[in-house]
């Protein structure tokens, strides 16, 4: 008796206050950690490759200053590459978490529901028609858009349900991704290289005009994310008490699915279908940092950061082929992870069938 009423009196103690402060000090720990990892990534980034250099010859050519061979590879090649990683990282993962809690999937991500795919879609669109690529964004954006008009066209039915969600996202993915493969097949062989880049996913050749063009946008929609971020707690507590709290639930989700496209979206503007990462990353995080907040939602882009620079280093220096886009990497370490949550999801239809 005596052990039960100590065992109350622990329970009681554990004030709400108490657990968000302990789970405060978790994400600023665990960002910290990131940080520094996410550090030690940068500096290998600017500093290996064929032309090996210290850290401060780095930095000194990042700045323009030193010698002008150091100067071009640093600004010209390893920057852009290295700066896209982190944007386009940090823009997936905070879009496949939003629409993990929008859906209340852990199976929805962009590119599980075909939104990458319809963004490369839109780029390869665009450059088969040959105009200027400092419109990729636009046009990313809107193959995103028609992407998601597909799956809510076949999906919306069934009510959203897991299975069909999934089945349906992969088959509008794999979709997209054949006609990507039929225009790059006949385009002109000049256009066929900077189009190739888009039916996998890839860091390479980019450009600060490609960078400051969608690094932007997807810097504009992660602020609006975060702006969004009260709406989307206020929906996790359910419709009812969403709109005793004065929150329109059916505009709301709008807003945030929008917000949520358009940042997947611009993100493949700069890397094209990168896999697994909107899907992985914000597991990882909850499991790591506990309930959905604010701070965990910073947490999550910068997981996805250092996940895609991590991963674009590995493609570089680590594996015996050259020239291997990220996606290859990414869709190495996602495909069994999205085994895994497929096989969880699907045990409690198997028992209600036994």
């Amino acid at each position: 008796m005596t052990d039960t009423v100590r065992t109350v009196k622990a329970a009681e103690s554990v004030s709400p206050a108490s657990a968000r402060t302990r789970q405060l000090r978790r994400i600023l720990l665990l960002g910290g950690c990131a940080l520094i990892v996410l550090f030690v990534l940068v500096t290998v980034s600017v500093t290996t490759g064929q032309m090996p250099m210290t850290p401060s010859v780095a930095l000194r050519g990042l700045f323009g200053f030193g010698d002008p061979a150091d100067v071009l590879v640093v600004q010209e090649f390893r920057a852009p590459r290295m700066v896209a990683a982190l944007i386009a990282g940090a823009g997936l993962a905070v879009a496949g978490s939003m629409l993990q809690r929008l859906f209340r999937n852990p199976l929805a991500s962009p590119d599980v529901m075909g939104v990458t795919g319809g963004a490369s879609f839109g780029a390869v669109v665009l450059l088969a028609t040959g105009v200027s690529a400092s419109l990729i964004p636009v046009a990313a954006l809107g193959g995103g858009m028609l992407a998601a008009l597909l799956l809510g066209v076949f999906a919306w039915r069934s009510g959203l349900a897991v299975t069909r969600l999934v089945l349906v996202g992969l088959a509008v993915q794999a979709g997209l991704a054949a006609a990507v493969n039929l225009m790059v097949v006949r385009f002109p062989a000049e256009l066929a290289n900077s189009a190739l880049q888009w039916t996998t996913g890839s860091l390479y050749g980019r450009t600060w005009t490609e960078v400051w063009a969608a690094g932007g946008a997807v810097a504009l929609a992660l602020a609006c994310a975060f702006a969004l971020h009260r709406r989307l707690a206020v929906l996790d507590l359910g419709d009812d008490s969403a709109g005793a709290l004065g929150l329109i639930p059916s505009t709301a989700r709008l807003q945030l699915l929008v917000t949520a496209i358009a940042l997947a979206s611009l993100a493949a503007a700069l890397t094209g279908p990168v896999a697994f990462v909107a899907l992985a990353v914000p597991h990882v995080v909850r499991f790591l940092a506990g309930p959905p907040t604010a701070g965990n939602l910073a947490l999550t882009g910068l997981a996805g950061a250092v996940l895609l620079l991590a991963s674009d280093l590995v493609v570089q220096h680590l594996l015996p082929v050259s020239g291997l886009p990220v996606g290859v990497v990414t869709a190495t370490l996602g495909a069994p992870w999205l085994l895994v949550l497929m096989i969880r999801q699907s045990r409690p239809v198997n028992r209600s069938l036994g």
